[in-house]
């Protein structure tokens, strides 16, 4: 009588067969099951790092923490991304072109100012800059100036009275024959420009009898007027019967004519005695015999 559990050779040949195949898929379950736990295991280690360094008050904890980027082997430190070198970009994980990205965001004169800004990265994922996040440091050298140094410590305001001068009030006059710039810029109305302007036309002038020469000026603004006094005792007088034509020629109320007129006068009937030769002349208007009257001298 055969046994109760009695199998054939070919029979036995395909349960060891089973039998084997069950043992190869146990322990590729077995396995899997390890990674899982590892991978759990090093998020939490993650995470409890992070926590670690907010509950110490900012002090830096040195542990070291690899995780999956791309199937590269990514190292997690603390790190400035406004200081951080190409190989320590790289071993946090980053691409090639993302660390070029943050070189040339630099090299434009970019700031990470805070860690959220580090997030506008190219290409980087939420989950990548969520593991990053707690260990980036930013130097105190680049935080906002407001907050290094908040209102509360702001020295007072003082005034730079060179480059922006008190103006003068109404009833406060400046002498036109003897102003220097800076004090002809506290009339208001009256900046840099029109300081060099007043001072060059008095230079070739010899000086102003009135403020209504300040009209000769292009674009001169009629409302400064009020604030100058021309004393008419510092005009300089030129010798007219000594000068040469081109000498003449230099002030701006004789022109080129008027001075030949002059010279041929002088070669002709002699020296001038008064304005009363020129007046024979029809380039010699009243008016412009007035306005003379006040630089020649006989």
């Amino acid at each position: 009588m055969k046994p109760l559990f009695y199998l054939q050779r070919s029979d036995r040949r395909a349960v060891l067969a089973a039998l084997a195949v069950l043992a190869v898929a146990a322990g590729i379950a077995v396995c899997a099951g390890q990674g899982g736990t590892t991978a759990a295991n090093g998020g939490g280690d993650t995470t409890a790092l992070a926590a670690n360094s907010h509950a110490g008050g900012g002090k830096e904890v040195r542990t070291t923490t690899y995780y999956d980027a791309g199937g590269r082997r990514a190292e997690l430190f603390p790190f400035d991304p406004n200081t951080a070198d190409s190989t320590q970009l790289l071993r946090l994980g980053l691409a090639p072109w993302q660390v070029r990205s943050v070189y040339r965001y630099r090299a434009k004169g970019g700031v990470y100012r805070q860690p959220r800004d580090f997030a506008r990265l190219y290409g980087l994922t939420a989950g990548q800059y969520r593991r990053l996040e707690p260990y980036i440091r930013i130097s105190a050298d680049y935080r906002p100036a407001s907050e290094a140094y908040p209102s509360g410590g702001r020295t007072a305001y003082v005034r730079d009275t060179v480059r922006y001068p008190l103006k003068l009030k109404p009833g406060q006059h400046v002498s036109l024959n003897t102003a220097d710039t800076a004090l002809l810029k506290r009339v208001p109305g009256i900046g840099s420009g029109f300081a060099r302007a007043i001072v060059r036309y008095r230079e070739r002038l010899g000086g102003y009898y009135s403020t209504a020469q300040l009209c000769e000026i292009d674009n001169f603004p009629p409302s400064a007027l009020p604030y100058f006094t021309a004393d008419q005792s510092r005009c300089r007088r030129l010798d007219v019967n000594s000068l040469t034509l081109s000498q003449l020629r230099r002030h701006p109320y004789i022109s080129f004519y008027q001075a030949k007129t002059i010279i041929e006068h002088r070669r002709l009937h002699g020296p001038l005695r008064s304005l009363d030769d020129l007046r024979l002349y029809r380039d010699f208007t009243p008016e412009t015999l007035e306005r003379l009257s006040h630089y020649l001298k006989f």
